[in-house]
């Protein structure tokens, strides 16, 4: 969150925001399935500005060996955003940021695959960030969990996930870019919503009980949203598999 520049208003007085958004909108949501040919699953997500792809492979024997379970799988994430992804050029490679979030995503699709059916291998998950526009977490979560569907990867359920936050003291849904950088607060949430289970929790700023749990409410109402489209997207890439083998 950074300092606000004097005179800038997030919502005007008629509810709007700055990309035309009311309070409780989502950005414009693309999804694809399917999209890469090298990848046993993959997944693109546009979301507002974010552009992202993700790629799964396995389960497929680990190396080194000793990093094996003998009871279960293994899920590796690697969330990385490429150079050209923001306004001032980013070194490549990973850093700080980039392993935290890779932990977070690993923890929020953890307990939505079921590992145990594939003990002494690993799932990896890629992830790159194309085009970044504030809630590349909650984005590469999306794309993740369509690219493991898409992998054939046994689930209990998908993860979908959306962020709320605080901008000019109004709580309001998915947060762009200005928000995000002149606002008071962030809550991302990804949840599995058929068991209506939370995966991921995490609160970036300052918020009271009440506009926290006002965040809370709105982001997982969001990934409901979100989880919509994700079926949408699976649903559209297998009818078009039927059409071909019916032709």
């Amino acid at each position: 969150m950074m300092g606000k520049p004097e005179g800038l208003k997030l919502i005007d007085e008629n509810g709007y925001r700055l990309d035309g958004r009311k309070k409780y909108e989502l950005r414009k949501i693309k999804m694809e399935v399917g999209v890469l040919k090298s990848a046993d699953g993959s997944a693109y997500v546009e979301w507002g500005k974010n552009k992202i792809m993700a790629a799964v492979y396995g389960p497929r024997e680990i190396h080194p060996k000793h990093l094996q379970k003998p009871d279960r799988a293994i899920l590796r994430v690697r969330y990385n955003m490429a150079p050209f992804s923001v306004e001032e050029r980013k070194k490549p490679g990973p850093d700080r940021r980039s392993v935290e979030i890779s932990k977070v995503i690993r923890g929020a699709l953890e307990p939505a695959v079921i590992l145990e059916l594939f003990p002494r291998t690993s799932i990896d998950i890629f992830i790159e960030v194309l085009q970044a526009d504030a809630g590349t977490r909650v984005a590469g979560i999306t794309a993740a969990s369509l690219a493991l569907a898409d992998a054939g990867i046994p689930m209990k359920d998908l993860v979908a996930a959306c962020a709320a936050g605080k901008i000019d003291g109004e709580i309001a849904l998915d947060l762009n870019k200005e928000e995000d950088n002149y606002g008071e607060a962030d809550v991302p949430v990804a949840i599995m919503p058929i068991k209506n289970d939370i995966t991921l929790l995490q609160m970036d700023g300052y918020l009271t009980k009440e506009e926290f749990l006002e965040a809370v409410k709105l982001a997982i109402k969001g990934a409901k949203a979100v989880y919509q489209k994700q079926r949408e997207a699976l649903r559209e890439k297998y009818l078009k598999i039927v059409e071909e083998v019916g032709e």
